[in-house]
């Protein structure tokens, strides 16, 4: 069977499997013109409708009281939580959002369950290729629907409301039930694509760190799904199939300084025209030069090793030059500017040495900034077995020559670039046969490192989210760019992708989830020039 570069793909259930997005807006408009009308009469106050406009914005895709809360704030409606127990006829957001799931459930008790022929046939499409499928739905209903319209076992995992509760998951635009669906597929985000066909829903698929974020437009709701960073949207599932989500997967960005004012106006192998009913984000087909150099505030997000100095045969060696560091130094004075590194957080600051900037280590496990500081819990609970991991490597593979044995305090980290390469099955069975015996740890491949972590849902994708909240800083008022060379760096691409700027550091060209590419550090440092010139 043919190997994927994507091997796990997540629908949502509402409006991309079964026709009962409809049936859900209807509910929702019943109770909430229901409780309004009720203000009206005893409040007096003036009756304005639940629209369809209203519908997308604060509750479609959402948990059901999380959608009730929602909308009532946007008419600054101020009641009780309530209880998920609270009877219908009660006045709490939990009583709407149970009122909203009796109308439900009297509608489709009326009706037979109506699904999307074209989603089913990629859903078996994808099985015959054995790519993994699984649902992941905010409904408490998810699985009763599948049930009832015959379609459960088409699916690997089913991930609603009700296992939501059960495990404590955020729910949409948070990206845990997705994440969660992968997982139980074995799978992770990167190499997954996740079928939405609401806001909250294609912003939670992008916050998770998915490969590829496919919006369905069936509500006309084009624009909203590209605002909240879909990467393709269209009509229905019948214009896609696996060979244009394989070649979506293997896009190589092109040369930042070949496109500079130009922009990447085609992506090799993808019509782009939307001719054929798939429209791509339009934001990934301008310039470099309008990103970097337009209106808006730029935030940096950098990478290390790689990025701001070469690779070099040893760590120790990555010395930051006084060049790059005066350029550093005048680039945080303008620009909000952060250093997330797979280096340890206090090694990384000592190499860096510049007051002002905020400091991401061991892949965004430790993170400091002026105000604020954070050491991931789960990663933390890991530090005495990743203590333990390096002691018994250091006794059993430290006589192989050239390998270098690195404790980064939340992982360990194995060198090989010095090895010879008939000893490296050898260094990879020991590295495997550790994480295999420790479910709570996972291996990743870096640039001539193998490197042992804690297998929690947590990144540099997730860190530079974590320091914008921390900051308060919003993606849709400035340009964040995330600059990196590394695979740990794609998680953070994926995340800033379609709602920021991100640049692969690279000699070749590679697939990648960045926009651009640059060849090397010298090319970041032009590139730091030239917008400090700008910037003054």
């Amino acid at each position: 069977m043919k190997l994927y570069s994507f091997d796990n793909v997540i629908f949502d259930l509402d409006g991309v499997i079964s026709k009962t997005a409809l049936v859900h807006a209807e509910s929702w408009k019943i109770a909430f013109d229901e409780y309004l009308r009720l203000r009206e009469g005893r409040d007096k106050e003036p009756f304005k409708e639940f629209t369809h406009q209203d519908y997308l914005a604060y509750v479609d895709g959402k948990p059901r009281y999380e959608g009730v809360n929602s909308f009532l704030e946007s008419r600054s409606i101020h009641i009780a939580w309530g209880n998920p127990d609270d009877s219908p006829d009660e006045e709490t957001v939990c009583a709407i959002g149970n009122r909203k799931n009796a109308k439900f459930s009297q509608i489709i008790g009326e009706k037979s369950i109506e699904l999307y022929n074209s989603t089913l046939e990629l859903v078996k499409s994808l099985a015959d290729k054995g790519i993994k499928v699984g649902v992941a739905s905010s409904s408490k209903n998810c699985r009763r629907i599948l049930k009832s319209a015959g379609i459960e076992e088409l699916f690997e995992t089913c991930v609603d409301g009700v296992v939501s509760a059960e495990l404590g998951l955020k729910g949409k635009p948070e990206g845990d039930i997705f994440y969660t669906a992968a997982a139980n597929l074995g799978k992770i985000p990167a190499k997954g694509v996740v079928i939405e066909d609401a806001s909250s829903g294609v912003r939670a698929g992008r916050n998770a760190g998915f490969g590829l974020i496919l919006g369905l437009a069936r509500k006309d709701n084009e624009k909203e799904l590209f605002n909240n960073y879909a990467d393709i949207v269209m009509k229905d599932l019948a214009y896609i199939d696996i060979d244009w989500i394989e070649t979506w997967f293997r896009k190589i960005p092109p040369r930042l300084f070949d496109v500079w004012s130009r922009g990447c106006k085609d992506i090799p192998g993808l019509d782009v025209s939307g001719e054929k009913g798939i429209i791509i984000n339009p934001c990934y087909f301008r310039s470099a030069k309008d990103a970097l150099l337009g209106t808006k505030k730029l935030v940096f997000f950098l990478d290390y090793d790689g990025t701001l100095t070469p690779i070099v045969e040893k760590p120790h060696l990555a010395v930051l030059s006084e060049e790059m560091r005066g350029i550093l130094k005048e680039l945080s004075s303008k620009c909000v500017t952060a250093i997330v590194s797979g280096r340890g957080r206090e090694d990384v600051e000592n190499l860096v040495a510049i007051d002002g900037l905020f400091y991401a280590g061991s892949h965004g496990f430790d993170i400091r900034g002026k105000d604020f500081s954070l050491i991931q819990p789960q990663a933390e609970e890991t530090i005495p077995l990743i203590l333990e991991i390096v002691e018994y490597l250091s006794k059993a593979i430290s006589g192989i020559d050239g390998v270098l044995i690195e404790n980064k305090k939340f992982s360990v980290a194995v060198h090989y670039r010095l090895v010879r390469e008939n000893n490296l099955p050898l260094i990879e069975d020991f590295v495997r046969a550790i994480v295999k015996k420790h479910p709570c740890l996972r291996l990743m491949h870096g640039k001539k490192v193998f490197e042992i972590m804690p297998a929690i849902d947590w990144n540099k994708g997730k860190a530079v989210r974590w320091i914008m909240q921390a900051l308060k800083i919003n993606w849709s008022d400035t340009t964040v760019v995330y600059i990196g060379d590394d695979t740990t760096d794609e998680d953070a691409f994926r995340v800033a992708r379609a709602r920021g700027l991100s640049i692969l550091v690279s000699e070749g060209s590679q697939p990648s989830a960045a926009d651009f590419r640059v060849s090397s550090p010298d090319e970041v440092k032009r590139l730091f020039k030239d917008i400090i010139k700008h910037l003054a």
